[in-house]
């Protein structure tokens, strides 16, 4: 299998945070974002930015900026449909997806989505972390996706599907398990920026 693609998941509204980009908060000497395109372009062929409204403020970043397709803030689906529909025109397989607001994921992201995918037609496959109170949780803006499957996800987001799992499941999709229950903490709050900034 070709190496996958990269999108990072920048196209929600930050309300908890008082709107604007998570993405785009100074994190020691970096954005946010600087951290998780620095994690994130070692583990695959390409990079580029799901995210709506004006392209223009990501300019720094020099990546190419993928907006939905689907109107609305459809969620983090909306995102992945418009990283396939992208990949697509690359010539690619598969994307894998991080979000913009996680600093911290882990550095063999890809080699454990890649190793759980094995023997599937469509690998599609979710990263998930020990949970004291559910076994697992899962974090549906951290998978590998296949092309193949974009159309059937546009068909489902146009239907009025919003939750990652329902879909997945569709498609017998998968669980790649990471020890640390805090291997994605992500910022959400100026608290947990403020946590952020004690773990660098």
């Amino acid at each position: 299998m070709k190496q996958p693609l990269g999108v990072i998941l920048a196209g929600g509204q930050a309300t908890r945070m008082g709107g604007g980009d998570k993405g785009l908060l100074q994190l020691g000497v970096q954005s946010v974002l600087g951290h998780v395109i620095e994690r994130l372009t070692p583990q695959v062929d390409r990079v580029a930015l799901n995210a709506n409204g004006d392209a223009a403020r990501f300019a720094g970043l020099k990546l190419p900026v993928l907006p939905d397709s689907i109107d609305g803030f459809a969620g983090p689906l909306a995102g992945v449909l418009a990283g396939l529909d992208w990949a697509a025109e690359q010539g690619a397989d598969t994307i894998v997806t991080a979000a913009a607001d996680t600093p911290f994921f882990p550095g063999d992201l890809v080699p454990q989505l890649l190793l759980a995918s094995e023997g599937m037609t469509h690998p599609l496959v979710l990263a998930a972390t020990p949970d004291a109170k559910r076994g697992t949780a899962r974090h549906p803006t951290f998978g590998l996706w296949p092309v193949a499957l974009r159309d059937d996800l546009r068909a489902a987001l146009q239907g009025g599907l919003r939750k990652v799992v329902m879909w997945t499941q569709t498609h017998e999709g998968r669980e790649a398990l990471f020890p640390h229950e805090d291997a994605f903490f992500n910022i959400n709050t100026p608290q947990d920026l403020a946590r952020a900034q004690e773990m660098i």
